[in-house]
């Protein structure tokens, strides 16, 4: 049987995508086009390979209309794909060309048994990969395996620790894994009433813009500090890639924390101060690491110039250690600058401060990464009983988010020069 050209457009983002590779990813936010790109390209498969048997999975699928069964019948209706080329469409299948089947299940439905029913067939695609569990990935991995076989998954960000996430976009991925990034902008296509869509969240729900229409991690909403500005330096485009000017002091600001294994967090932003622009250049953070291992990482990666900005606790004496932060620092060769106790409500003054000061502010999205999550989760404790704030909650991101605001706290406005006119009637 002769099958009819097939002619798709490809969004660009997505081309990567298109040759042969045992792992393909996409993930982002909403109106990228993730889901139609995979509907068409399993349809073209289906076409170019006669006989393939495929599965589209999600973590759970209570009935089909939470399948993508009804995606893939939209493109076989748009391409005029029916019983003239071996499609046909059934109330829990499709039957592809050559004999072959497209099913539709939930992954929280399998066993170690009945998994195997799987065996055989060489596309499995993952819709919402982001709540696949790790139990489900262990169960489907080995599952899909014959020759040429390709698992694929498209998803939103939610949490950095989710399976999907840890294995496509973590330190290791599988051999040959190939994923991009797709959002709203990479969408030619992109209807205007989704992008009406967008702008309104943007105005009306920025915390949870990022999320929702660029892929970001979910971030806490209730009561975040910083989300808002946040949001709005993304969109102004000033969380990019950000230079150093060579002229400019470098500085390390930091949140001074223990060893062990159960001590506070150490925090350091590497920031310059150019003309009226906060420029964070970087971003470190350790727990219950010696100051040794604070200095190698400065030291190791150019900052060994850098002027240590400490907060009040960095001139007290350690317990143990009978020495200050300020004097093993300057013991270093490093100079150092300590922030004078700010006193009762030191918390929220440097929130103030980094809040007035966040337009000036700007951000390089990679050495910065680790930073800014922080920042976007950073938020207030709340007793839900009385209804009322409890100041800053003290968790994994307060430690970077202390010493962002000592960074607010210790800009100073540029020093400008005022032109002076004498004449006979005074000084202008």
């Amino acid at each position: 049987m002769s099958f009819p050209a097939l002619r798709i457009p490809t969004a660009k983002v997505f081309r990567p995508l298109l040759k042969p590779a045992r792992y393909k990813g996409a993930y982002g936010g909403r109106g990228s086009g993730k889901s139609h790109f995979f509907a068409e390209m399993l349809v073209e498969d289906c076409l170019r390979l006669p006989g393939l048997r495929a599965v589209c999975i999600r973590e759970v699928q209570k009935s089909l209309k939470d399948s993508a069964k009804r995606l893939i019948e939209a493109k076989l209706s748009a391409y005029h794909l029916g019983r003239n080329v071996g499609f046909r469409v059934f109330r829990d299948h499709i039957q592809t060309p050559g004999n072959g089947v497209i099913i539709f299940q939930g992954m929280q439905d399998h066993t170690a048994e009945s998994i195997k029913s799987l065996e055989g067939f060489s596309r499995a695609w993952v819709e919402e990969a982001q709540t696949l569990s790790q139990r489900s990935l262990e169960l489907l991995r080995p599952t899909i395996r014959t020759i040429d076989s390709e698992l694929w998954f498209s998803w939103n960000p939610r949490f950095k620790t989710d399976p999907v996430d840890r294995m496509l976009r973590g330190e290791t991925p599988p051999t040959g894994a190939v994923v991009v990034q797709a959002n709203w902008e990479n969408n030619p296509w992109f209807p205007s009433p989704l992008d009406q869509e967008r702008r309104d969240c943007l105005t009306n729900d920025p915390d949870k813009y990022r999320h929702i229409w660029e892929g970001g991690y979910a971030e806490i909403t209730e009561g975040a500090y910083y989300a808002q500005a946040l949001a709005k330096a993304r969109s102004e485009k000033r969380i990019a890639v950000v230079a150093a000017d060579p002229l400019m002091t470098l500085r390390a600001v930091w949140d001074i924390g223990g060893t062990g294994a159960k001590a506070d967090a150490t925090a350091i932003w590497i920031v310059q101060y150019v003309g009226r622009e906060i420029r964070f250049l970087d971003h470190y953070e350790a727990q219950g690491q010696p100051l040794s291992a604070h200095l190698h990482w400065l030291r190791s990666h150019d900052y060994g110039g850098a002027l240590c900005i400490l907060p009040h606790d960095g001139a007290q004496h350690d317990k143990i250690a009978s020495t200050t932060y300020e004097g093993a620092l300057r013991e270093a060769g490093f100079s150092v600058r300590v922030i004078p106790n700010q006193g009762a409500g030191a918390a929220m003054q440097r929130i103030e401060a980094a809040r007035r000061l966040f337009p000036q502010m700007w951000f390089d999205e990679n050495h910065c990464r680790g930073g800014l999550e922080a920042l976007g989760w950073y938020h207030e404790k709340r007793d839900e009983i009385r209804g009322i704030g409890l100041g800053p909650d003290h968790d994994w991101s307060s430690h970077s988010a202390d010493a962002f605001g000592l960074a607010a706290i210790a800009w100073e406005p540029p020093v400008t020069s005022r032109k002076i006119t004498y004449s006979n009637k005074g000084i202008f």
